[in-house]
């Protein structure tokens, strides 16, 4: 565990009406509260002004392209984060549109830092979204720890007060995954502040 707590944003993918995220993001910022190596901010996209339509020049060639102003609350506390954890179901085999426009319109903020993943669905408890996340985060130079937490057919296994009726073994997964983040968050915390990572 790091001296000074890591800045970890918990991030809830889902915008639909009725998602179930808020009560799986609500589940996991306990736990990674009481972990005690992280400061923990919980975003929801439910709550940024996220167009699918990106300006002529993506983030990757002008990291500093204007962004609509509903979006700067989100940007700032990204670019704050020293790991970050996504919330996400899976809708056909793959991550909702919301949490690929709220990628995309981003790039350094994600740069050099761990990405953790919690994932819940019907059958596969959201690994089809996990396994696709982890080519895109790749590709901007992210890296994602290998344990993960999920939870398949969700609506069995919290009770309608948003509670795991049997939370041990989520419990588990959870502080393994929190751990990777802790270690990884304070290494390339170090790393981004003694070595900035190179830009193009």
């Amino acid at each position: 565990m790091s001296a000074q707590p890591l800045r970890l944003a918990v991030l809830v993918g889902s915008v639909r009406e009725g998602r179930f995220g808020p009560v799986v993001a609500r589940w996991f910022a306990e736990h990674a509260r009481l972990h005690g190596g992280f400061e923990v901010d919980v975003i929801d996209l439910a709550d940024v002004e996220l167009p699918l339509a990106l300006p002529p020049t993506p983030p990757a060639m002008d990291p500093g392209m204007p962004r609509p102003a509903g979006m700067a609350d989100l940007t700032r506390r990204l670019a704050e984060a020293d790991a970050v954890v996504v919330v996400t179901p899976d809708y056909n085999r793959s991550f909702p549109a919301s949490l690929k426009a709220a990628i995309d319109w981003h790039y350094s903020e994600w740069q050099a830092k761990p990405i953790g993943f919690v994932g819940y669905s019907g059958a596969s408890g959201g690994l089809l979204a996990i396994e696709q996340l982890r080519q895109v985060f790749g590709e901007l130079n992210a890296h994602t720890v290998r344990d993960y937490v999920s939870f398949p057919r969700y609506y069995l296994l919290f009770d309608e007060d948003g509670n795991l009726k049997d939370p041990e073994e989520h419990a588990a997964a959870a502080k393994v995954m929190l751990d990777q983040l802790d270690w990884w968050g304070s290494v390339l915390r170090h790393a981004r502040r003694e070595h900035p990572y190179p830009t193009r």
